[in-house]
């Protein structure tokens, strides 16, 4: 479950952003996205319910060192191509593929999440603005900053999961960017040709090199052009489709497979918690229940009382009180 502050959505600006990610999904469903079931919303939050995947995202399993076999990642282009190739019928451009946005199920297999940033590509419209994470973007998409090009398409995807392929294999990315290079020293870094391990096969380089092209157009950005890479015409594109392919890597069982220390800290930071959302709420519907029978000496002596409450334990609770009263008597 995925639950948003309607505050903090408006407070941003992002409230049409996670519209149009529900509106998307309910139009979805493959079995290598993780997909929608329901959603819904109270007076706080909008929550998103879907696909529960136990195997963590990729990016743990990357920071822990799994030591990711070539089949490993040729089986998780593959049902990530599937899954690309599904949301190009659509005409949808996710925008954000990353390692923390491939979730893996119990058995390792394969599932693209958050699509807050994706966006639709009607009738062979072109996309504009500088969307992403910048150490994934293809290079058209820099580009496009600088008015060096008219757009950019679907390949941009495709690039994104190269270039998640090659961090899987090699344990880090084949370029050297990050959130704070500047952009121009990006495009300049385009110029130089990536670094193949002599390890590596002669198969799985030439995967990396199609989906790494610079430029959009000989990038392979289908599944039919997938295919035609000599190790992918092996696969069973309808056992792949039914999740019969055994994944190489199976995440462990016997632990959470991700940081506990990072969940953490995410516990602590939340201003309103969701274990306390039940009490939070029956306090707001009955300070409301009460603005019709209390006069304003009253409600008066109840902002003074809580005001001088010495119990540290639901400051967030007592300042939405205030905040009801305060409106009760205006």
């Amino acid at each position: 479950m995925k639950y948003m502050s309607k505050n903090q959505c408006a407070a941003r600006e992002a409230l049409r952003n996670v519209l149009r990610e529900v509106e998307i999904l309910t139009q979805l469903d493959h079995p290598f996205l993780v997909n929608l079931w329901f959603s819904f919303q109270d007076e706080e939050d909008l929550f998103m319910i879907s696909d529960l995947l136990l195997g963590g995202d990729l990016r743990y399993h990357v920071q822990q060192k799994v030591p990711f076999t070539e089949e490993s990642v040729r089986l998780l282009v593959c049902e990530l191509g599937l899954a690309l190739d599904y949301l190009q019928s659509n005409k949808i451009l996710h925008r954000d593929i990353k390692p923390d946005n491939i979730l893996l199920d119990e058995e390792g297999h394969a599932h693209l999440t958050d699509f807050n940033i994706a966006t639709v590509l009607d009738g062979g419209k072109l996309a504009t603005s500088m969307s992403g994470t910048k150490p994934y973007m293809a290079p058209e998409i820099f580009d496009c900053a600088v008015d060096a090009c008219v757009g950019y398409s679907f390949p941009v995807d495709w690039w994104s999961l190269g270039i998640c392929a090659y961090e899987m294999l090699s344990g880090e990315r084949p370029y050297n960017i990050h959130a704070a290079t500047d952009l121009n020293d990006v495009r300049l870094l385009f110029i130089y040709k990536i670094y193949y391990p002599s390890s590596w096969s002669k198969d799985i380089v030439e995967m990396m090199e199609r989906l790494l092209c610079v430029h959009p157009g000989p990038r392979i950005s289908t599944m039919a052009e997938l295919r035609q890479v000599p190790s992918f015409k092996l696969f069973n594109i309808e056992a792949v489709l039914k999740k019969q392919v055994v994944p190489p890597y199976t995440p462990p069982k016997d632990h959470l497979n991700c940081d506990p220390t990072f969940e953490l800290e995410e516990m602590i930071i939340e201003t309103k918690p969701l274990h306390k959302k039940k009490k939070r709420l029956a306090k707001q519907r009955s300070l409301r229940e009460i603005q019709s029978s209390l006069n304003g000496e009253m409600v008066m002596f109840l902002i003074h009382w809580l005001e001088t409450d010495d119990d540290d334990d639901d400051d967030d609770d007592v300042d939405d009180e205030l905040i009801l009263l305060r409106e009760i008597i205006q």
